[in-house]
């Protein structure tokens, strides 16, 4: 039972992580689009009009928190949904938090939990209550982050 679809952007410069999140997310009916990096990234977003974005952190040309910089600067796409998907270190966190990213999933990463923050993120955008949850999102992500460390 497919709950909130949409069309999600699955960045990633890894072709075989590309690949995996695109079929997790298209059985779950989602519509998936996919780039390499972020310059890649930027282009299709204004083509496709994607209702969340995954993003991984190392890629060439446009790292996945510059990308995720950009989006939060461009008023067409400050409210987009943003799910980085990386090692998730205490750098990455606290940078893409500071960027405006709305959740992290760490590699590897469990396809179920792939699924359910996805569709949360679409599910509330298209319920106008992305904002209002995001801070708790976040405070969520923070210790999570800091009881993976090392």
């Amino acid at each position: 039972m497919p709950g909130a679809s949409g069309r999600v952007l699955v960045v990633d410069d890894n072709k075989v992580i590309r690949q995996l999140i695109r079929v997790n997310l298209e059985l779950e009916g989602f519509e998936v689009v996919t780039a390499a990096d972020g310059a890649e990234a930027l282009d299709i977003v204004e083509q496709v009009g994607p209702d969340a974005v995954t993003l991984d952190v190392v890629m060439p040309r446009l790292d996945g928190l510059r990308t995720a910089a950009r989006l939060r600067n461009d008023p067409r796409t400050r409210e987009l949904p943003l799910v980085i998907v990386s090692a998730c270190t205490q750098y990455e966190v606290e940078s893409g938090l500071e960027v405006g990213v709305d959740a992290f999933l760490a590699k590897p990463f469990e396809p179920a939990e792939l699924v359910a923050v996805v569709r949360g993120l679409v599910q509330q955008r298209h319920d106008g209550s992305l904002k209002k949850d995001v801070r708790s999102l976040k405070t969520d992500v923070r210790e999570q982050a800091g009881r993976g460390q090392r």
